[in-house]
C-alpha cells in the first residue's frame, strides 16, 4: 500500500498542471454557459423557442443533447452537458495511456516493476489517480454550475455525471493501452471510441421521440450504448436518478478486470496485437524524409480515416430517421419547414454540415498530430540523428508538414465517402447529396489552419508544443461550434477558424472565409519554415 501511495504522488505530481487546467477549464465552461445562457436566453419563452427549433432540427441534437423543458438548469444542461463528457472523455483517455502504455514504450515500467513495487502497484495508482481525478471533476463541475446559481441538487447529479462519463473512459484508455503497442495507437483507438460515443449519443437523440409541445424527448436506442448518453439519462435538474451512473462505474470496473486479466498473461511492454516486426534492411522507398514521416504515423492517419468514415456512414442513418421523422410528427415537419425557409437551405445540407463539423474536428486533430510528432521526435533524441545526415531542417519539417496536409484530406475525404455511400443507401436522391464533396473541401481551411499554428509553436516555443497544440484546437472547437450557443460576443466567436467554414448551399455558398483561412494557414506555413533554421535541435 506504501509502495501504491508514492506511485500516486508521482503521478499526481508529474500531472499537476496538465490536471489542473482539465479540470479548471471544464468547471469554467460549465460556469460560463450559465451566465452565458442566463444573459441570452433569460426568459423561459425564449428558451422554449429554442427547444421547439433544436427538437425540429435533429441536426442540431448531435450536437447538443437530450431536450429536458425551458427551465433554465434544464435548458443549461441540455446545451452544454455533452461537451463536457466530451472533454472529461479525452482527459481520461489521455491520463490512462500516459501512464500505462506510453511509460512501456519508454521503458519506465520495466525499471518500476523490478523494484518492490511489482506488476499490480502502477496500475493500482494509475486507478487510484484518474478515481480521484474524476470526483475533483465531478466536484468542480457541480461548484460551476452551482456558481451560476443552478439548483444544487441537480448540479452536483450533473457534476457525478460528468465525472461518471471520465471514469468509464478511464477504464477503456487502460483497455486500450493493453490491446496496442504503442501510445499512439492506444490514444488514437480510445478517442476514436470516445467519438462513436459521442456520435451515438447524438444520433439516439436526434431519432428520439418528441413530446406534442416539442420541450422534452425521449432519447432513442442508441444513446444506450453510449457513456455521454448514460450520463444525459440522470435527468439532471428535472429527474435527478443516479443510477444510470452504475452503468458507467460498470464499464470502468469491466474494462480494469479485464486489464488484470491480460496483464497476468502478458510481458511487460507487449501488446495483445502485437506490432509487426521490422525489416533487416529498408524498403526502397523509405529513404526520404516524407516516408519516415509517414511509416512514422500511417497507423495513426488510418485510424482518424476510419473515425471519419464512421462520421461519414452516421449521415445517411440519421437522414433516413429525419425521413421517418417528417412522416410521423406532423407539427415537427411545419417547424422544420418555417425553418428550412428563412434560411433557403434543405435540411440534409444543414445535417450533413452540422455533422461534417465533427469530421472537420477530426481532420484538424490529425493536423496536430502530424505536428506534435516533431516534438516528440526532438524530445527522444531522433530528430538529432536524422539531422546530423545531409538533411536540412526546412525540408525535415516541410515533410511532416506536406504529411500533415495530406492526411487533412485524406480525412475529409473518407469522411466525404461514407457520408455519399449512406446517403445514397438510404434513398436519399436529393441535390445535398452531391454537395456532400463541397461541404468536405469547405472543411478544409480551418483544419490547414491546426496543422501550421502549431508547427510556428513548435519552432518559437518548443515546450508548448503538445498542449498548446491541443487546447488551441479546444479553444476553437468551443468557440466555432459553442460559441453562439453561449451567447458569446461575435468577436470572440470569430476568432475560431472553424465559424468561418463555409456552408455549402449549392450555387450560392460564399467561399471567400474558406479562401482567408487558406491564405492564413500559408503564412504561418511560410513563417514557420522560415523561423526553423534560426533555432537549435534538440529538447529544449
Amino acid at each position: 500500500m506504501t509502495t501504491v501511495w508514492i506511485l500516486y504522488r508521482q503521478r499526481l505530481r508529474r500531472d499537476r498542471w496538465q490536471l489542473l487546467s482539465w479540470v479548471l477549464s471544464i468547471a469554467v465552461l460549465a460556469w460560463f454557459a450559465v451566465e452565458a445562457i442566463t444573459k441570452t436566453f433569460g426568459d423561459e419563452a425564449s428558451r422554449a423557442q429554442v427547444l421547439q427549433l433544436a427538437t425540429a432540427t435533429p441536426a442540431i441534437l448531435v450536437l447538443r443533447g437530450l431536450a429536458r423543458g425551458p427551465a433554465q438548469d434544464a435548458f443549461t444542461f441540455f446545451e452544454i452537458y455533452a461537451f463536457l463528457a466530451l472533454l472529461a472523455g479525452f482527459m481520461n483517455t489521455f491520463m490512462a495511456v500516459r501512464h500505462t502504455r506510453a511509460e512501456e514504450e519508454s521503458g519506465r515500467a520495466e525499471l518500476v516493476t523490478a523494484t518492490a513495487a511489482g506488476r499490480w502497484a502502477p496500475l493500482s495508482a494509475t486507478v487510484l489517480h484518474g478515481l480521484v481525478a474524476n470526483i475533483v471533476l465531478s466536484a468542480a463541475v457541480a461548484l460551476g454550475f452551482m456558481g451560476g446559481g443552478l439548483n444544487p441538487a441537480g448540479s452536483v447529479v450533473a457534476g457525478l455525471a460528468t465525472g461518471a462519463v471520465g471514469l468509464a473512459f478511464l477504464g477503456v484508455g487502460l483497455l486500450a493501452s493493453e490491446f496496442f503497442s504503442t501510445s499512439r495507437a492506444a490514444n488514437g483507438i480510445s478517442s476514436a471510441l470516445l467519438m462513436v460515443a459521442y456520435l451515438l449519443r447524438g444520433f439516439g437523440d436526434a431519432t428520439g421521440h418528441v413530446s406534442p409541445d416539442g420541450m422534452t424527448m425521449t432519447a432513442a436506442w442508441p444513446s444506450w450504448f453510449s457513456p455521454i448518453g448514460w450520463g444525459q439519462q440522470t435527468f439532471a435538474f428535472t429527474g435527478d436518478r443516479l443510477w444510470p451512473l452504475l452503468l458507467a462505474m460498470g464499464l470502468a470496473a469491466a474494462c480494469v478486470a479485464v486489464v488484470v486479466l491480460i496483464m497476468a498473461r502478458r510481458d511487460v511492454g507487449a501488446s495483445v496485437l502485437a506490432g509487426r516486426s521490422g525489416r533487416a534492411d529498408a524498403r526502397s522507398w523509405l529513404r526520404g524524409p516524407f516516408a519516415l514521416a509517414l511509416r512514422l504515423q500511417e497507423g495513426a492517419i488510418i485510424g482518424w480515416c476510419a473515425g471519419g468514415f464512421a462520421t461519414g456512414l452516421i449521415t445517411g442513418s440519421l437522414g433516413s430517421a429525419i425521413q421517418s421523422t417528417f412522416t410521423n410528427n406532423a407539427s415537427v415537419t411545419a417547424a422544420l419547414r418555417q425553418m428550412v425557409q428563412a434560411q433557403g437551405t434543405s435540411m440534409t445540407q444543414l445535417l450533413i454540415a452540422a455533422l461534417f463539423e465533427v469530421g472537420g474536428v477530426l481532420a484538424a486533430a490529425c493536423g496536430v498530430q502530424a505536428v506534435l510528432r516533431l516534438r516528440q521526435e526532438e524530445a527522444a533524441g531522433t530528430a538529432e540523428l536524422v539531422l546530423s545526415e545531409p538533411l536540412g531542417r526546412v525540408r525535415w519539417i516541410g515533410s511532416f508538414m506536406g504529411l500533415g496536409a495530406v492526411s487533412v484530406v485524406l480525412v475529409m475525404a473518407f469522411t466525404a465517402l461514407g457520408a455519399w455511400l449512406s446517403l445514397v443507401a438510404s434513398g436519399d436522391t436529393s441535390s445535398a447529396v452531391g454537395d456532400v464533396w463541397a461541404t468536405a473541401l469547405a472543411q478544409l481551411p480551418a483544419a490547414l489552419i491546426y496543422l501550421a499554428l502549431p508547427a510556428v509553436v513548435f519552432v518559437i516555443w518548443p515546450r508548448a508544443t503538445i498542449p498548446l497544440g491541443w487546447a488551441l484546437l479546444g479553444v476553437g472547437v468551443v468557440l466555432g461550434i459553442y460559441g453562439g450557443m453561449l451567447g458569446l460576443d461575435r468577436k470572440i466567436v470569430d476568432l475560431s477558424p472553424f465559424t468561418h467554414t463555409p456552408v455549402v448551399t449549392g450555387g450560392g455558398t460564399d467561399w471567400s472565409g474558406g479562401f482567408w483561412m487558406l491564405g492564413i494557414a500559408a503564412a504561418l506555413a511560410a513563417l514557420t519554415l522560415a523561423a526553423v533554421p534560426r533555432r537549435e535541435v534538440g529538447n529544449a
